[in-house]
């Protein structure tokens, strides 16, 4: 009580929520396997001095405060911890300035990632990450997880768009980032330590952003082949040709079947891989049949570029709808999100399909074949015990694939709860020993997102 009366003391009272009925809806994520505490209250903010006070009492009563968005993560960053003030900044989500001259936006966390888009859109602009959740997820929780999307082959992930922060530390401090300048290299690159840091050093409250002219309208092509390493041949020689495609997306066999029996889009079953490429350049016609002789010339059974945009954006929609339509064949599903080199993209897809077959798992595979990340997509039923167990192995299998393959246990998604095992693994005692040290300077009592990343 005495947590919720000081909170009062400086917050209006709708953003309060203490009924258990309420606040256990905060209490997770969209992640699997990974444990969720039940939070004391949350507090939808909706100013910086809002959230200030929230960790001025936080610090004072040593209470833990784990961050959120739109929950639409998969690792488990945004799970509470029992006692938790759950702080939910999707109330903070005005568009602040757009400024075509500087080519920036200045926004609040809870900005969602579309509704950004289209307004800078509307400026003759563009704020490439595009994640699959994008009208869903907020630009704090992308920047949270260094969110990544289809576009990242041409166009990077998140990190690459955050000139600057404004951050509210653990004590209630309110710190500023970067710049918003073109270019600026003073002092030590904060802004990209906040980014991806899953709410455990800060709380960001406003962010500006770098955006790009908008580019011409898309045009994309579908290649069908036989073998994953026909495809993997093919996105080795689209990229040592040195080509540009806005995106490069891979479909297996599992993924396209589960798309059509949820959409009846009449995508091609016999196929093993569906490999998907658009580009925005000025021709991209021109560019499109340059990469479809090259998936010809690596062995594509059939390759059919979209006549105009809107037949590119049903095939684009194909791949969007991967994960929905997998979710259909179990009652739950693990998602891994693991990158490899793109020289081993063919080793990591042939070894997912092993992993399938060792345990006897549905395995559906997409991925931002253009940088190499992949998405093994564990179905299982958890009221299955034995199935659940199986689920898991395979999840880790997968993920010390990738390691062995040279990559990394996430692209995009983050670690939070359900990968902080594979983090230590991947970087070392040493380095996570280094990580929790900066973590101390930040947030010395450790009240902030704890449990998550190590």
């Amino acid at each position: 009580m005495d947590l919720i009366e000081r909170l009062r003391a400086g917050l209006p009272e709708e953003a309060l929520l203490t009924d258990p009925d309420v606040t256990g809806s905060y209490a997770r994520d969209m992640a699997n396997f990974c444990d969720a505490g039940t939070p004391a209250v949350v507090v939808l903010p909706r100013t910086v001095e809002q959230v200030q006070h929230v960790m001025r009492t936080a610090t004072a009563l040593r209470v833990p405060v784990v961050p959120q968005g739109a929950r639409s993560g998969v690792s488990g960053a945004a799970n509470a911890v029992d006692g938790c003030i759950v702080l939910s900044l999707v109330k903070m989500d005005r568009i602040l300035e757009i400024n075509p001259v500087d080519r920036i936006a200045v926004v609040e966390p809870g900005v969602v990632n579309a509704v950004l888009s289209r307004a800078v859109n509307e400026h003759g602009l563009y704020y490439p990450p595009d994640p699959s959740s994008w009208e869903t997820c907020t630009i704090g929780g992308n920047i949270g997880t260094a969110a990544g999307g289809l576009c990242c082959v041409k166009y990077g992930v998140t990190a690459e768009y955050v000139l600057g922060l404004e951050v509210v530390l653990a004590d209630g401090r309110l710190i500023k980032t970067g710049r918003r300048t073109a270019k600026g290299v003073a002092g030590y690159d904060l802004t990209r330590l906040f980014v991806g840091s899953e709410g455990s050093l800060g709380v960001v409250v406003r962010a500006t952003l770098a955006l790009k002219p908008e580019p011409p309208q898309q045009l994309a092509l579908v290649a069908e082949f036989g073998s994953v390493a026909a495809a993997g041949d093919a996105v080795c020689r689209i990229m040592a040709e040195g080509h540009a495609p806005s995106l490069l997306e891979l479909m297996d066999r599992t993924s396209v079947r589960a798309v059509n029996a949820m959409a009846q889009m009449g995508l091609p079953e016999t196929t093993e891989v569906l490999l998907l490429a658009a580009f925005d350049t000025p021709d991209p016609a021109a560019d499109l049949a340059a990469v479809g002789a090259l998936c010809e010339a690596a062995g594509a059974t059939q390759v059919v570029p979209a006549e105009d945009a809107a037949e590119s954006e049903l095939l684009l929609q194909a791949r969007r709808l991967t994960f929905t339509a997998l979710e259909r064949i179990k009652p739950a599903m693990l998602i891994d999100d693991v990158c490899v080199p793109r020289s081993q993209l063919t080793a990591m897809l042939e070894g997912a399909a092993a992993i399938a077959e060792k345990y006897d798992l549905t395995i559906g595979v997409c991925a931002h074949a253009g940088d190499g990340n992949t998405h093994p997509l564990v179905c299982f039923d958890p009221a299955d015990p034995d199935e659940e167990r199986r689920a898991r192995e395979s999840f880790d299998a997968i993920m010390a694939l990738g390691l062995q393959l040279g990559g990394t246990i996430t692209g995009e998604h983050g670690v939070g709860v359900l990968k902080k095992e594979w983090l230590a693994r991947e970087l070392g005692p040493d380095a996570v020993e280094l990580h929790r040290g900066i973590k101390q300077v930040f947030d010395p009592l450790g009240i902030l997102n704890p449990g998550k990343l190590f």
